[in-house]
């Protein structure tokens, strides 16, 4: 029977295993996903609808929606109406439809806004999700504009 000590394992093939351990685990790691930007400030985070679809084709002309969405304090809802001309929005009107002084407030900061913010924007790449410190409100917009896509796609 031995009585060998068995030898230490060296600094450096214990920096060799970590680093390997490390490369190898790298190649299993999903896909990191993008924070939401941070909400704060007055402005408006608008940037292209990326979805890999083709733009589709929509017939110019003027189109009305109501959308609908959730607060606190209940169903909300606010009328859209959009002007098209060639997919992008040549004109647009929010119509505030509170059903109390908080929801007044807040549509009406986001229809005060909103035309500054999309107007020349193709319909398809809009992303609206705070206008004038309004972040809820944008849920019945877009609600609204996918019926209005749906009514003038060609």
């Amino acid at each position: 029977m031995s009585n060998a000590v068995p030898k230490p394992i060296s600094r450096w093939a214990l920096t060799t295993l970590a680093a390997a351990s490390l490369l190898g685990s790298a190649g299993c790691a999903a896909t990191p996903t993008p924070a939401p930007g941070a909400e704060g400030g007055s402005g408006e985070t608008s940037s292209p609808a990326t979805d890999g679809a083709e733009a589709r084709a929509y017939a110019d002309g003027t189109y009305t929606a109501t959308g609908s969405y959730q607060t606190p304090g209940g169903e909300e809802s606010i009328g859209v109406t959009v002007t098209l001309e060639s997919g992008a929005v040549a004109d647009v009107s929010a119509e505030p439809m509170p059903s109390n002084p908080t929801t007044e407030q807040y549509q009406g900061k986001f229809s005060s806004g909103i035309k500054d913010e999309i107007v020349g924007t193709p319909i398809d790449e809009l992303n609206v999700s705070k206008v004038s410190g309004s972040s809820l409100t944008s849920g019945g917009f877009k609600e609204a504009i996918d019926q209005i896509k749906g009514e003038a796609a060609q």
